[in-house]
């Protein structure tokens, strides 16, 4: 299975174009839509309150609830599709997780702003598995001291992005709006919340 790792400094992201086939990726897409309970909860940035630009849903094989930006999710139980994801992705990369928080982007307008995942839940250098269904989006890296160090790449259906080591501490990542008229786009991020 290819993989390739960025060449970025302070960081250790790696990416796999094809780690689902078409098929098993648009049929995961087809079943999530449909199962998932999605929810859209209010975000609070710099003091303003609104809807945030994606829905989401939290699983979890533990009761942990994961915070971020006045948000506290709680998870859900895994199901058996979830489940089966699960396993393969840590068969790949040699970590068991314990969490996977989805997004889905219903449209170009939809969006997840420049962040980290740095939450104190997810431990010193976590690692976060990020797999992609559906529409291909944009994917922006940006480094926190080094203003001219950006990166910029294309998430496709079916693909991998693990981000790990020290890379929450010196990168921020973001999936810009666009207008161009895209379809809906599901995106798994697996993670250990501690």
């Amino acid at each position: 299975m290819e993989e390739f790792r960025l060449d970025l400094p302070d960081s250790e992201i790696s990416y796999c174009p094809y780690f689902l086939s078409s098929d098993e990726a648009n049929r995961y897409f087809g079943l999530f839509m449909k199962t998932v309970p999605w929810q859209q909860d209010a975000i609070s940035v710099f003091g303003k309150t609104y809807p945030q630009p994606r829905l989401t849903a939290l699983y979890g094989d533990n009761d942990k609830p994961y915070s971020y930006s006045n948000i506290t999710m709680r998870p859900h139980k895994f199901t058996p599709e979830l489940l089966l994801l699960k396993e393969k992705l840590e068969h790949r990369v040699q970590t068991r997780f314990t969490s996977c928080l989805l997004n889905l982007y219903r449209n170009g307008r939809d969006s997840n702003g420049w962040h980290a995942d740095n939450e104190k839940e997810l431990g010193r250098n976590p690692i976060i598995a990020s797999l992609s269904l559906g529409q291909e989006r944009t994917f922006q890296l940006k480094h926190r001291k080094n203003k001219n160090l950006k990166h910029k790449m294309i998430l496709g259906n079916g693909s991998l992005l693990i981000m790990q080591g020290a890379t929450q501490h010196h990168w921020l990542h973001q999936v810009p709006k666009t207008l161009k008229d895209v379809g809906p786009r599901i995106n798994l991020t697996f993670r250990i919340i501690r």
